[in-house]
């Protein structure tokens, strides 16, 4: 199988699984215990977060680990506007977050909130002119993620954290797509929350990361234990939190030959489309290098993936299939409107393992299939 889904997941590297497993077989305890096993695993945890926030730079004490991306927006949007509902009761997104966010905004309008969705143009990057516009007296958190995990585009995080800022609005960016793959810096970006996720960096599924700014209140979401300074109850994911580590330091170890590698393969792909003379568009413009999304007039996109599967190609849709019918894509749909590329786009994510010589059969593979198609 030649993999072009890393956006989705992304293999786990065996380094990462090494470093994991002692503390799955042998040092066991759990990090709240008071003996040996227990300060084992505590100061493993410990060593992560420094190495964590260091990356960030953050504070140690501003990181709380979770499950995942998921609840790691979860819990920003839900703390911070429950903790924050006496000051006012709008927010702010954008309508082509990642469904994490969209869905917990909506449920918080059927709490009373009231919630504005920022439109997005076809370039894919919101303008600060439309979060300008859109800010009330009453606004009290805004959430626009970072990189797009369907098209790939970057928003200017930096100039929309100064202008928050300077008005004492919360301001959470869901940074899942690009932690990892581009320095981030919590304190130039004026960010108060940031979202993390393990697995998008050839990391372990089920470990995430909250970044929390000091002095932010978030009202809590688990009940019980006090872990994380007791704002995540629970056992912490001991041999989760060090694979994190282990999988973001290689990232940086790596960054800057990586994405170079990265662009070279985006670079022979669109080449060879282009000299095979198929019509495609690439959707919105260009910002993570790894993540390129291909709209190809007139095919129908179920038998398109299931073509390219069959040719060993692993890539996504921008539509989400359910039961025989094809949903458009909720991000290119922001960004087009009713277009028939919201039906028939594709995107193709590149990542750690991927190498010319994948790229040139996955090119020669869309041809034939674009082509059957097309003609």
């Amino acid at each position: 199988m030649n993999y072009f889904d890393h956006s989705a997941t992304t293999p786990m590297r065996p380094e990462v699984l090494e470093a994991m497993t002692p503390y799955l077989l042998e040092q066991y305890g759990n990090p709240s215990s008071v003996h040996a096993a227990g300060r084992s695993a505590r100061a493993a945890i410990d060593k992560a977060r420094r190495q964590i926030a260091q990356e960030l730079n953050a504070k140690p004490t501003e990181l709380i680990f979770t499950s995942g991306g998921t609840e790691s927006d979860n819990y920003a949007i839900f703390g911070a506007a429950e903790a924050a509902r006496e000051k006012g009761r709008h927010l702010i997104t954008t309508r082509f977050e990642h469904h994490a966010v969209l869905r917990a905004f909506e449920e918080l309008e059927k709490q009373g909130y009231d919630v504005t969705y920022l439109d997005v143009p076809s370039s894919g990057v919101v303008s600060l002119t439309a979060l300008q516009e859109a800010v009330r007296e009453d606004t009290i958190l805004v959430s626009i993620m970072f990189g797009n995990n369907e098209v790939g585009t970057i928003q200017p995080i930096a100039t929309f954290g100064q202008f928050l800022r300077e008005r004492s609005i919360l301001f959470h960016t869901d940074a899942v797509q690009v932690f990892g793959k581009q320095a981030i810096d919590v304190e130039s970006l004026q960010v108060d929350l940031l979202s993390a996720s393990g697995h998008k960096i050839n990391g372990p599924k089920g470990i995430g990361l909250l970044y929390v700014r000091t002095g932010v209140k978030l009202a809590p979401q688990t009940f019980g234990g006090e872990q994380e300074r007791k704002r995540r109850a629970g056992t912490e994911n001991v041999p989760g939190v060090v694979g994190l580590a282990k999988a973001l330091e290689l990232m940086i170890v790596e960054r800057d030959q990586q994405q170079d590698h990265i662009k070279q393969l985006r670079s022979v792909l669109l080449t060879r489309l282009d000299e095979s003379g198929i019509h495609y568009e690439i959707n919105g413009q260009e910002g993570l290098p790894n993540v390129l999304n291909l709209y190809f007039p007139r095919i129908e996109i179920e038998p398109f993936l299931i073509m390219l599967d069959m040719r060993q190609m692993a890539v996504s849709s921008g539509s989400a299939c359910t039961a025989g019918s094809v949903e458009p894509s909720h991000v290119l749909s922001a960004m087009y409107g009713e277009d028939e590329r919201t039906r028939a786009s594709v995107r193709i994510s590149f990542g750690h393992g991927n190498d010319v010589s994948q790229v040139e059969l996955l090119a020669q593979a869309l041809q034939d299939v674009v082509k059957s198609f097309q003609n």
